[in-house]
C-alpha cells in the first residue's frame, strides 16, 4: 500500500495568535533611521547591509522585534528578503540600533541598489 506524506506549513501574518503570544502590526515599531551600507565595494568580498535605529513608540513592552529587509537591483526587481530578529523585552519609548546582512557577497551583493524595512512585534 502507498501513502502520500503531506508537509502542512502554517502561516501566521500580523495579528494572528500561535504559541500563547500575538503578532502586532508594526505600528508600535518606527525606524527612526537607516541607511545601506556597503563594505569592500567593487571587490569579490563586497558586503552589503541596513544599518539602521528603531524605537517602540507603544505603551508596553514588546518581548519580540523582527524586521524583515527586502533587498532590490537598479531594476527594483527583489533579489533577497531578511528576516532578523533584531530585539528582545523591548520597553515604551526605548530605541536600539540594528543591522541586516544582504546574505550574498560580491558581484551579487554589488546588484543591491534599495531596500525596504518591515517591522513586526511580539507582545
Amino acid at each position: 500500500m502507498k501513502r502520500r506524506a503531506f508537509l502542512v506549513l502554517a502561516v501566521c501574518l500580523p495579528g494572528c495568535v500561535g504559541n500563547g503570544e500575538e503578532i502586532q502590526e508594526p505600528e508600535d515599531i518606527e525606524i527612526i533611521w537607516d541607511s545601506l551600507i556597503r563594505d569592500n565595494p567593487g571587490t569579490e568580498e563586497e558586503r552589503v547591509y541596513v544599518w539602521g535605529v528603531a524605537r517602540n513608540v507603544g505603551d508596553r513592552t514588546l518581548n519580540y522585534v523582527e524586521i524583515r529587509a527586502t533587498f532590490f537591483d537598479n531594476d527594483g526587481e527583489e533579489l533577497e528578503s531578511v528576516i532578523e530578529n533584531v530585539q528582545e523585552d523591548v520597553s515604551a519609548d526605548e530605541e536600539w540600533g540594528f543591522e541586516i546582512e544582504f546574505p550574498d557577497f560580491g558581484e551579487r551583493a554589488a546588484e543591491v541598489e534599495e531596500y525596504e524595512l518591515e517591522p513586526a512585534t511580539g507582545v
